[in-house]
Parts: C-alpha cells; structure tokens; sequence
C-alpha cells in the first residue's frame, strides 16, 4: 500500500512526495483515515513507528479543506500538546514539511525561553499551535491564547505527560477546549491512569494499536553484558574504544547520572553530552545539533528528554541503566531501528537490574543474548544468569518426576535451588 492509496489531497501528496515518502506505516495507514473520518482515535505506538506523520497530515487535510470552504480570519483550531520542547519542535517541523503547499501557518510554543518571539507570531494568525503545557497555560493566562475554536485537539506522548507531572496542567487545558471537537490521544504505554484519563477526553474513539515488539527483534541486534555496578563505567568505555560506534545514545534512569556519564567519558577523550530537563533549551538544542552533526559521538540522555531525540541512522544505543518499565527498553533501542534499518541495542546489567531484565525478556518474548568475553564480566552474577537469558523455554521445563523422595532428595534439590536462584526470581 502507498499513500497514493490514501485518499489525500494534492498538495499533502506532493509534499510527502518531496519528502520522499512513499509507503505509509502501520500506524499511518490506519490512523489517517480513521482521522479523516473526523472520529476520535486512541493510538497506542512507541517513538519511530511514524505517529507525527499519522496525525498531522489528516489534520491539515481537514484544515485545508475548511479554508477552501471559506473561513477568513486566521484562529487556532487545532491544538497539539506534547511533554518536551523537543519534540514540540519536531512536531512543528512535521507540520511545516507535510504543510508546505496547503497555506496552513502553526507557531510552537515551549517554556525556558523568552516568549516574545513566540507571542509574536501568535499574533499575526495561526492555524495550528504545538505547545508544551506549561507554556500553553502560561500565554492563555495572559490572553495570548484562546481555545475556543479548536476543532482538532490532539494529546501526543500521554504516559511522559504523567511522568513529568503534567496531569493536572493537561486536565486544566481541557477543561477549557470547546466540548465538540475531535479529539486524537497518543501513549506509547498505558498504565490505568492513562486509560482513565483517556476516558475522560475522548467520545467513542476508535483504538489502534501497534505491537512495539517486532522491530525489536527482526531489526536490531541486541545483547547483554553482566557487570558489578562499580565496573559499570569502565566497561562503558570500554566499549566505545571500538571504533565501530559510530555514534551512540546512552541511556541513563536520572539526571545527574546523565552528567555523570558525559563527564567521565569526556575525561577519557570520547566526546559527549548529556541532554535532560535541567539544561537550558539552548544547550538541549546545541547538544542534539552536535550529536545529529557528528561533531560528538555520544550523546548521554534520560528517557524524558530522548522523546523529541529524531535521528537517522543511530548505529548504537546503550543501556548504561536498564529501565524498571520493559515497554521504556523497547521504546529506547528502537530508535535505532527506525523504518526497517538495522542498529545495535547494547544493555550493562548489575545484579541489582537482574528484576527487570525478566521482565523486558518476558515483553520481548526472545532470549536476549549474554557476552561474556569482556575484561569486566562479574562472575558471581555471570555463573547463574546467563543460561537462563540463552536457555529455550523447553530446557527450563525439566523436573524430577519423583513427587517423594528422600531427606538427602530434598536436601540436594534445596542446593540446586540456591545455586539458582536467579533463575527463580
């Protein structure tokens, strides 16, 4: 299927053409006329499996179609909220690319920056305003905004929103939208409270749901190295003397551990950045261009910040800390198999992780291969885990037949348990 398939007006198609795309992703392909359709949706879809595209070309289509029909004065009526001021760029980029023979005008708007120039261009008329909630609530205090005439309102990345704490800003931004619209929600996860906030926004929606784990295992090669936790940085280093990484994102679970690691990598002469919410914008949008340009190798992130982290052709991600959430280990390494192309997932697991690693290979449904030739292998966690990561479902079914069996029986199963107890936890 094309999108020529897709019932899209000329000028969209000549801009996708342009674009250079050609045949629509799953989620594209049944997300869009879904949206043309004007009913709402609930999209479940991790970063990379194309959503910007699956909402935003539908909703130019309609705007643009309504503009032929005769509206004059310029107002907001469609809204996207999204959690970072990445990907509100990004977003806003997508517009403009997608939207670039319609006539259609949209502003973005984000906080850690001064809002004139945003205010400006609010004023002088916009059909579609891309906004991170705190910004968004900020200009509608001071009346730059009003959302009385959206008729198009779309929740990107719900499940970071709760993450970040953005849950009552969202609601506060709802509470003032026009009760009949059209109402586009997206989550790469969802948790209860996601469902029930989804509830609560849409009416009747149509649900469509992209597995996340075919990328994973048909595209992207992945493996795991078992280290103490005190070793975790050497090994990091380690590999990045190997002078195939081309470029890496290297995920940690905080902040100050994303410096941390940008630090220590620089003092061993492999340029890095970290990029989380405590930077400036400034310095979020330096680090990503240096990475994107290659004027760095690394690029050191927590999963917040990486959510408006595009780019192409990302030979490596590493998991310096493996994530608690087994959907955030998918949503991480397939933003190195974006659109069928291939890349390297890498994990450094401590025993402490051990927890969650069962459960992103129960997500996976496929053994994640163990290195063990490395300088830095733990051999007190190597000995017990790795055969149970690379052993088939079959090998790990075997048991005594003997229901009965003797005191020294039961004493030398007991042994058998303890020396694998990682295998039963």
């Amino acid at each position: 299927m094309s999108f020529q398939n897709i019932n899209l007006i000329k000028p969209i198609h000549r801009a996708l053409s342009e674009e250079g795309y050609k045949t629509p992703t799953p989620i594209q392909k049944r997300a869009i006329p879904i949206i043309l359709e004007k009913k709402d949706l609930l999209g479940c879809a991790q970063t990379g499996t194309g959503k910007t595209a699956a909402f935003a070309v539908p909703i130019l289509q309609i705007l643009y179609n309504e503009k032929k029909g005769g509206y004059k004065r310029r107002t907001i009526r469609s809204l996207i909220v999204t959690p970072t001021r990445e990907l509100a760029i990004q977003i806003g980029d997508s517009f403009k690319a997608y939207g670039k023979h319609t006539g259609l005008k949209n502003v973005v708007v984000f906080g850690g920056v001064k809002q004139k120039v945003q205010t400006d261009r609010l004023l002088a008329g916009v059909d579609i305003l891309i906004a991170t909630p705190g910004r968004l609530l900020d200009l509608m205090n001071q009346n730059y905004i009003t959302l009385n005439h959206i008729e198009l309102f779309v929740l990107d990345e719900a499940d970071r929103m709760l993450d970040m704490g953005f849950i009552n800003d969202v609601k506060k931004i709802i509470s003032e939208l026009p009760s009949k619209r059209q109402s586009l929600f997206f989550s790469a996860t969802m948790p209860p409270e996601i469902v029930k906030l989804a509830r609560t926004i849409l009416v009747k929606p149509v649900k469509v749901e992209i597995t996340p784990q075919s990328p994973t295992v048909e595209a992207i090669k992945q493996s795991i190295y078992y280290v103490g936790k005190s070793d975790k940085k050497e090994l990091l280093i380690h590999l990045l003397k190997d002078s195939n990484i081309e470029s890496a994102l290297v995920f940690t679970r905080t902040k100050h551990g994303a410096d941390k690691v940008a630090r220590f990598l620089n003092r061993a002469k492999i340029l890095s950045e970290a990029i989380h919410g405590n930077k400036s914008q400034n310095a979020r949008q330096r680090a990503l261009k240096n990475f994107k340009t290659r004027q760095i190798r690394v690029l050191v992130a927590t999963d917040i910040a990486a959510r408006g982290i595009d780019i192409d052709e990302l030979s490596h991600v590493i998991n310096y800390d493996i994530p608690n959430i087994p959907e955030t280990y998918v949503h991480r390494i397939g933003r190195t198999g974006r659109a069928g192309l291939g890349g390297v997932a890498i994990s450094l697991c401590d025993g402490e992780e051990k927890a969650y690693l069962k459960d992103i290979n129960k997500l996976i449904s496929i053994p994640i291969p163990v290195i063990e030739d490395h300088p830095f292998v733990s051999k007190e966690i190597a000995k017990v885990i790795p055969k149970q990561i690379v052993k088939k479902p079959e090998q790990r079914k075997v048991k005594s037949k003997k229901q009965n069996g003797s005191a020294n029986t039961k004493s030398r199963r007991n042994k058998r348990r303890n020396r694998n107890v990682w295998t039963n936890r």
